[in-house]
């Protein structure tokens, strides 16, 4: 069988190079089907909690060196039993409740898609010593954040070293250390709109600061003042 997957899921798949790989949420089970045939992985194993997506990666990948299996997020999976896990589509708090209620079953390799609050993520793997080395958006006005962690003995991940800890939770370190005028673009996009509103929370407050302190290192003019016609 095969599957033409959509931009964000084409690029969580060349994030991955594995044995044997999980997909929590596997939906129709297009992303473990192109990592098999593509070669990406050796054996896949689809974890799904509700009956009509469990029945579509059933089909999809009968014949394919893969099972599917019925289950709350890593309830299913055995301790030491895979390389790698994925999880897309879904939202970060739920991700996150899904990585702490079974840490001892998560793989040395662990690879996320997000729509938005990706700082929650990263704030999980820095302090279960999960290393990110890759972080980045997709394109398109409805962008997705990948992020791929390893397991690390070492409790410091050198991909905060020398940058502001609140601001490259919130963006990610990579896209603080590279030069992006898409992330340039959406910094100062994002400042003239928090600008405009005449009260902030306190967070909305935090996140314009350091938005604003980011710019300001980036050396970023921001956008001329809205006035309405």
């Amino acid at each position: 069988m095969n599957v033409k997957l959509d931009d964000r899921l084409a690029a969580v798949a060349r994030q991955i190079r594995s044995t044997t790989h999980i997909d929590i949420g596997s939906d129709h089970g297009g992303l473990l089907v192109t990592l098999l045939n593509q070669g990406h992985i050796k054996y896949g194993i689809a974890v799904e909690d509700k009956q009509t997506p469990y029945d579509n990666s059933v089909r999809a990948l009968a014949g394919l060196p893969a099972e599917v299996r019925f289950g709350d997020g890593l309830e299913p999976i055995e301790v030491g039993e895979a390389c790698s896990l994925s999880i897309c589509g879904m939202g970060a708090e739920h991700m996150q409740d899904i990585l702490v209620a079974h840490p001892d079953r998560i793989p040395p390799r662990v690879i996320l898609q997000v729509f938005h609050k990706s700082e929650i993520l990263r704030k999980w793997a820095l302090e279960n010593c999960f290393h990110l080395v890759d972080d980045h958006r997709t394109a398109g006005k409805r962008s997705f954040t990948i992020m791929s962690f390893v397991k690390s003995k070492d409790t410091n991940d050198p991909a905060y070293v020398n940058l502001n800890r609140e601001a490259a939770l919130l963006f990610g370190p990579f896209a603080l250390n590279r030069q992006d005028e898409q992330f340039d673009d959406r910094l100062r996009r994002e400042e003239a709109w928090w600008r405009r509103l005449d009260r902030l929370t306190p967070s909305s407050a935090k996140r314009l600061q350091l938005i604003r302190s980011v710019m300001d290192d980036r050396q970023l003019k921001p956008l001329p003042q809205w006035k309405p016609s």
